[in-house]
């Protein structure tokens, strides 16, 4: 039985399509370099994912990926404190994924919002494939293949991590129903002590019988308390105050993070397809010349016309990178054409180069050796894999496919 506690544990990932950029900075890795000092983080190079939608193009794919792992060590993920691995080197995910896909109803895949909203943006793809339609099941595997009970996520994708709970929640039901199920989480509260059994007993009914979920909250607080339960034990006690079975796959939670839209340098939010992005490893003349060239707001078409910053992308971007101060000054000469674009444009170039700086270094340090780079993702491969073997290992004996 697993020793993990899912709520300790994070599952995240990227697809990798070659270098980042300051988008991918501010929205995900920031929080993650957070994240790996709260949680016990595992950080994917999801190639399968990205297959999903560009399965014709593959020639960059190994590339894409070393690119994507250095720009995650130059930014700040620190191997010592999280594990970071490629999705394909840990076959685990794929079986678990195919397992998974025995029990999930197709209208349940055909109902996540992003995949008609995916067909409708990339219409000049050839998305009719299973792959495309299944990305929400192998999102699935890749969560609960490590017990991940944590996953970050902005709003708009709470419906995958919802997916997961819902396919966890009928795995459980249909294959945690071991032989005396019942008999054996009764003979478990009674190794729990008078005291802490009559509490649990009491905090399921309230649960069961009102759906009152503090209580069940508590019980599940409770239970992680206990020290004269085997971890086998509080499992069954878990799904048993659930009344389903055995809890054999976590239900994961979406962990809501706020991630600034960055906008790209012509207003748009950056992506590197619509080659409007600044790249981490982007050189200080490359950085200073693409902000220089960053449109304003029209109305300013001379020096002493006056502006609004809020129709301007340079204003969104001091937002994200200076003080108050600086943006009230910003605010003031613009508004009054006290001061140039360019002069507006100097304190935020100062500001994404004094950010930028310490990644382009580390990043140089890390591309001088790739040995190091392929270390540190072999490594992390390897202990996915551990924790991997060892959910297939419970997974296949709940379904009874241990035999040999």
């Amino acid at each position: 039985m697993s020793a993990v506690d899912p709520q300790s544990r994070v599952l995240s990932g990227m697809r990798p399509t070659g270098r980042l950029h300051l988008g991918h900075y501010h929205g995900v890795l920031k929080n993650w370099i957070e994240l790996q000092h709260e949680f016990d983080c595992f950080f994917c190079i999801a190639d399968w994912h990205a297959l999903t939608t560009h399965y014709e193009d593959t020639h960059n794919l190994e590339e894409h990926i070393y690119d994507m792992a250095i720009d995650w060590l130059a930014a700040g993920i620190n191997p010592g404190s999280a594990t970071l691995f490629i999705q394909s080197r840990v076959p685990e995910q794929a079986e678990l994924h195919l397992l998974l896909s025995m029990i999930t109803p197709l209208s349940w895949l055909e109902r996540v919002p992003t995949y008609k909203d995916q067909q409708e943006k990339l219409r000049e793809k050839d998305l009719s494939t299973y792959g495309f339609l299944g990305y929400p099941l192998l999102q699935t595997a890749d969560i609960l293949a490590y017990r991940a009970g944590q996953v970050p996520v902005g709003a708009d994708q709470e419906a995958h991590v919802e997916i997961t709970r819902e396919i966890a929640r009928r795995f459980n039901h249909v294959y945690g129903r071991e032989p005396g199920f019942e008999t054996h989480a009764e003979a478990a509260i009674g190794k729990m002590g008078k005291k802490a059994a009559t509490l649990y007993r009491k905090l399921r009914r309230s649960y069961l019988e009102k759906g009152n979920e503090e209580a069940l909250d508590t019980a599940r607080a409770l239970l992680k308390e206990q020290s004269n339960i085997t971890l086998g034990d509080q499992e069954r006690l878990f799904g048993y105050l659930e009344g389903t079975g055995k809890m054999i796959l976590p239900e994961p939670q979406a962990l809501l993070t706020s991630t600034p839209k960055v906008p790209g340098l012509d207003g748009q939010k950056m992506s590197k397809s619509y080659n409007n992005a600044i790249e981490l490893r982007d050189t200080p003349d490359a950085v200073a010349t693409k902000l220089k060239r960053m449109p304003t707001d029209p109305a300013r078409c001379r020096r002493n016309d006056p502006g609004d910053p809020e129709k301007c992308p340079v204003w969104q971007l001091h937002k994200i990178y200076t003080d108050k101060e600086r943006q009230q000054w910003v605010q003031q000469g613009c508004k009054s054409a006290g001061i140039g674009c360019l002069d507006c444009k100097r304190p935020l170039i100062d500001a994404v180069q004094a950010e930028l700086d310490p990644i382009r270094i580390e990043a140089v340090e890390l591309e001088n050796n790739p040995d190091v780079v392929k270390s540190i993702i072999a490594d992390g491969c390897e202990a996915a894999r551990d924790e991997a073997q060892e959910t297939l290992r419970e997974v296949r004996e709940a379904m009874g496919l241990d035999y040999r």
